[in-house]
């Protein structure tokens, strides 16, 4: 069976190799053995299991959190339910968090257009009510026609494409 060092690891998965210590010491490679010399020696199922951690801590999973799905793979079959639940639970979380982001991108690119269709006619009065800083709501209407037409948010906002 092939096994990698832990350097070879760090590049594998663009980590620092600190980092891949930080995570053992953390308790979350349990499952990686040592070689005679003492050095960490990882198989191609450890890195996939890395990978598994990697996508939870990027996912916003706490590292403590992380270590109790290691702890209840590393228990095998009596723990299916619990990682299922746990995978189950961090879904909904990512989900919703990844909808809360495509609102702000969303509201992101109106602005952007907004922006430069204010610079293009050299005032930003062009989208505000008369005598007011208030937002005209033609101005969102005018957006989501051009949207509803076909063009993308990203390219309403971008200033070379006009």
């Amino acid at each position: 069976m092939k096994t990698y060092g832990i350097g070879e690891v760090a590049k594998m998965m663009d980590l620092s190799v600190e980092a891949i210590r930080y995570y053992d010491h953390a308790g979350l490679l349990p499952f990686v053995k040592r070689d005679s010399g003492g050095r960490r020696r990882f198989t191609d199922d450890n890195v996939q299991l890395m990978r598994m951690i990697l996508d939870l801590k990027r996912a916003g999973v706490p590292i403590k959190e992380i270590a109790y799905f290691v702890s209840w793979r590393m228990d095998g079959d009596d723990s299916l339910d619990q990682r299922y639940d746990f995978l189950d639970q961090h879904e909904k979380v990512l989900e919703q968090q990844i909808s809360q982001l495509e609102d702000s991108l969303a509201y992101l690119r109106f602005k952007k257009w907004y922006y430069k269709t204010a610079a293009a006619a050299g005032t930003e009065s062009i989208h505000l009510l008369p005598d007011s800083k208030q937002v005209d709501p033609l101005t969102y209407r005018e957006y989501q026609q051009l949207r509803q037409a076909g063009h993308s948010a990203e390219a309403l906002g971008n200033k070379e494409q006009d």
